[in-house]
């Protein structure tokens, strides 16, 4: 009775991930023009198309290298506070990253470590940016949890 349990129990699992598409991309682009193709339109042509075909995309995002300007929510106290290019563009993409994640359900993952090394206050990101050790850590996680790997560099 208990193998059979386990067994019904092991295939619902298996059944549960049908239809449902995983992807982790590496983001470590500073150029607006990569998040704005890559990140902000790309994921939600990607996640269109799997709806449209009935099936689910999840996605997550690991920053680091030159994206985590994007991702601050306080330029003023933060390593970015003079890059023009980035204090023009932030109001509106701030509330298009945000959109990201209450209406594609992104996760958007940023390196600690080299948060470190670049002095960026955990404190001035946006909300909704969760932290891992390391870029690599978060990709080996998300790989492990059967993430498709697509870099933008």
């Amino acid at each position: 009775m208990k193998k059979l349990f386990l067994t019904l129990a092991l295939c619902g699992m298996l059944f549960a991930e049908e239809g449902v598409k995983k992807v982790v991309f590496d983001l470590t682009s500073g150029k607006i023009e990569a998040i704005e193709k890559k990140v902000l339109s790309g994921i939600a042509f990607n996640k269109t198309h799997y709806e449209n075909n009935l099936e689910k995309l999840d996605v997550a995002v690991v920053i680091h290298g030159d994206a985590y300007k994007f991702f601050i929510n306080d330029l003023k106290n933060s390593p970015y506070k003079n890059d023009t290019i980035l204090i023009k563009a932030h109001d509106q993409l701030g509330k298009r990253l945000t959109a990201m994640t209450k209406n594609y359900e992104v996760e958007f993952i940023m390196c600690e470590s080299g948060m470190k090394s670049k002095k960026i206050d955990k404190n001035t990101l946006y909300d909704f940016v969760k932290l891992t050790p390391s870029s690599t850590i978060g990709l080996i996680d998300k790989q492990n949890e059967h993430f498709a790997y697509v870099p933008i560099h």
